[in-house]
């Protein structure tokens, strides 16, 4: 049923986006619909969700009839819209009497993420029933309660959380307004009041509604591209007198220790520096200096944990990290299962999203020689 590019319109169909109301629970201070998403306003990405599907009619708050015309480019009829959600709706349909309109989608301008195949589905529920709407069972435990207290249980069998658009035959949905008093939540309760069939079609967790300031957020993260980072990390420490080494936050008994200002992790320093990489945030050193003597014998998951917070706090989830151990002693082997849990413990991620492996130098280079211990990581970071 999707409409090919270059072909006509449906005449027959008609889209009513409500978008008069002033949106003051979602902050800001241009009403909610105004306000941008990706670089642009959220009623513009509404608007995308049905072109080329039918006419287009949205209704506006007077003041802002100016920037509809600017948004839409004449490419849809402007309503100026009631004191009131259903006085908005109305307007619009009494402009359509007398068109070639037999069916009508009703759609809320803040709701800017409907699919074309759940647009498809109200629309093909429309040959059997007066209406449709999409909706989702309700799944979670549902409470009544009285200033800030629960005061009882309500079963939820059988309800549903309401969506648009709410589709309807023309001339139906038109009666049923002109008959009702006014106050209904939506199009459902008009059309119900009017004794009219309503079907229910499946809705889509994307297909909210922009009513607070975090769906903005949310909003964000729907249209925006996901911001992949790829960060490398690479150390060395020598060896001197001791009886083990720290590798991944794992106490290694060896015949010798690792030389350095904090606990020398050399695998631990290698990763940090990887997200510090990833996040284009330098390294160790320029978050905890070694000249600074609190980090004197400081144990390396400080630095590793600090790289892990600063990554969440720019909007950033580990997706996963590698890290190669260089040596030809101690075995790596052995441990690398403990290994890999701690890390994974330390950044507040999964074991499986973490690799940690080992590999001589062939008895080369200064590794070889059991000279030290060098370590590579590679960290991947994604928008969170």
């Amino acid at each position: 049923m999707e409409r090919q590019r270059g072909q006509p319109v449906d005449e027959t169909l008609a889209i009513i986006i409500t978008a008069a109301g002033r949106g003051t629970r979602a902050g800001g201070e241009a009403p909610k619909q105004w306000r941008t998403v990706a670089g642009k306003p959220v009623l513009a990405h509404t608007l995308a969700a049905f072109e080329g599907l039918g006419r287009i009619l949205l209704t506006l708050h007077p003041d802002d009839m100016l920037r509809g015309l600017e948004l839409t480019g004449g490419r849809a009829t402007l309503i100026a819209g009631g004191e009131t959600r259903a006085a908005s709706v109305r307007n619009a349909l009494e402009v359509l009497e007398g068109s070639l309109v037999t069916r009508v989608l009703i759609h809320d301008g803040a709701r800017p993420f409907p699919s074309r195949r759940m647009l498809q589905d109200v629309i093909s529920a429309l040959d059997r029933s007066d209406g449709a709407a999409p909706a989702l069972a309700v799944s979670d435990a549902l409470w009544r309660g009285t200033a800030g207290l629960v005061t009882g249980l309500q079963p939820r069998d059988g309800l549903f959380r309401a969506q648009t658009p709410q589709g309807f035959r023309f001339p139906a949905i038109l009666q049923a307004h002109r008959a009702h008093p006014g106050g209904a939540a939506d199009d459902v309760e008009v059309a119900l009041a009017h004794g009219l069939s309503i079907a229910i079609v499946e809705g889509e967790d994307d297909n909210f509604k922009i009513t607070y300031p975090a769906d903005f957020v949310r909003a964000e993260r729907k249209v925006a591209p996901m911001d992949v980072r790829l960060g490398n990390g690479y150390d060395v420490h020598a060896f001197t007198a001791g009886d083990h080494v720290w590798l991944c936050g794992v106490k290694v008994p060896h015949d010798r220790a690792l030389l350095g200002h904090s606990d020398a992790d050399v695998a631990m320093h290698a990763l940090t520096d990887a997200i510090y990489g990833a996040l284009a945030e330098g390294d160790i050193g320029r978050h905890f200096p070694p000249s600074d003597p609190q980090w004197k014998g400081a144990a390396s998951e400080i630095f590793l944990a600090h790289a892990g917070r600063l990554a969440g706090e720019r909007g950033y989830r580990i997706a996963n990290a590698d890290v190669t151990i260089v040596c030809e002693r101690p075995k790596i082997g052995p441990h690398a299962a403990a290994m890999q849990e701690r890390l994974a413990a330390i950044l507040g991620v999964e074991a499986g999203r973490i690799s940690v492996k080992a590999t001589t130098s062939e008895r080369l280079g200064f590794t070889g020689r059991e000279e030290g211990i060098a370590a590579l990581a590679t960290a991947t970071l994604v928008s969170a």
